[in-house]
């Protein structure tokens, strides 16, 4: 028996067993990385330095960006330290740091996410009253809100998760530092506390969830009342990435988290890990661009003023 005072450091899960597998994992993680260093990198600039681009759909775009980034440079660099190295260790105040920095920003990210909805559909179904409801300073507030939000939620629940006594060793069935990990370690009934902050985190997704269907239920309706096949396919075009971001992000998610018990396994938990972890943030700024000519041609502006 052991608890939390004496801990020092957590073991992770390892990507693989053999050296070979391990550094194939490293080349991959790597490569996808990169790929999403660029792709957010380069919307975040030609957002920034486009001056055509400061509205309300890409400044939150630029948001969603910076949350992209932010989630793959948690865990990512440490899973390939890990691999290269041929090491499982993460130290106890880091694997702390990456708990609420992992909550922070994929928190950040769904609200991000419900917020842009929230600009689909006032853009589709209400197009008179969008300079007023989305304003600068709105639009402001509400990214401040959703980042604010998203870190009194990280602080809660890493403060209650690293305040409970834990009994049962220090291996992470997870190549990286999770709160259902942490909480099979703890003493027998010792989580409860914790159990009811991720009860509320859920219910308040739970209700992103619905206000994002609800929306787009109202957005669809309005889309088939337009007259014009052009003008419909325009706005299905401004409404699809989005929607296939939220899409991939919260089908992932949702099946890692809430899989019943029977399903867990240690390479399904992985795979499905990689998918909302590593995967949508390489992803996003591809799908943002290929169906957005404004932003296309901003990056494209963007890399040939570079060279």
């Amino acid at each position: 028996m052991s608890n939390s005072s004496s801990i020092s450091h957590f073991l992770l899960l390892a990507l693989a067993d053999t050296r070979q597998l391990q550094l194939l994992h490293f080349c991959l993680l790597l490569a996808i990385s990169l790929a999403a260093l660029l792709g957010n990198g380069l919307i975040i600039s030609a957002v920034a330095c486009g001056h055509h681009l400061h509205t309300p759909m890409f400044f939150f775009l630029l948001n969603l960006a910076l949350t992209d980034l932010g989630c793959i440079c948690t865990t990512v660099p440490k899973a390939m330290h890990n691999s290269l190295w041929n090491t499982r260790t993460i130290s106890y105040k880091g694997c702390a740091a990456q708990v609420f920095l992992l909550i922070f920003f994929l928190g950040s990210e769904l609200y991000l996410l419900t917020i842009m909805c929230y600009d689909r559909y006032v853009s589709i179904c209400k197009p008179l009253h969008y300079g007023t409801l989305l304003g600068s300073r709105a639009c402001a507030h509400m990214a401040a809100a959703a980042w604010a939000s998203a870190f009194l939620n990280a602080l809660m629940h890493t403060a209650n998760t690293f305040s409970l006594p834990l009994c049962h060793g220090n291996a992470l069935g997870q190549f990286f530092c999770d709160v259902p990990p942490i909480l099979k370690l703890s003493c027998s009934n010792s989580y409860l506390k914790d159990v009811g902050i991720i009860v509320f985190s859920t219910c308040l997704g739970l209700c992103c969830f619905v206000f994002i269907v609800f929306s787009y239920v109202q957005i669809f309706r309005a889309v088939l009342k337009i007259p014009s096949a052009q003008g419909r396919h325009k706005a299905f075009s401004t409404c699809l990435p989005h929607l296939a971001v939220v899409s991939l992000f919260l089908s992932t998610a949702v099946f890692a988290y809430l899989k019943p018990p029977s399903m867990s396994s240690p390479s399904l938990d992985l795979a499905l890990s990689v998918l909302y972890l590593v995967v949508p943030p390489a992803l996003n700024p591809l799908i943002y661009s290929l169906r957005n000519q404004e932003l296309k041609a901003a990056v494209w502006r963007l890399m040939t003023g570079w060279l």
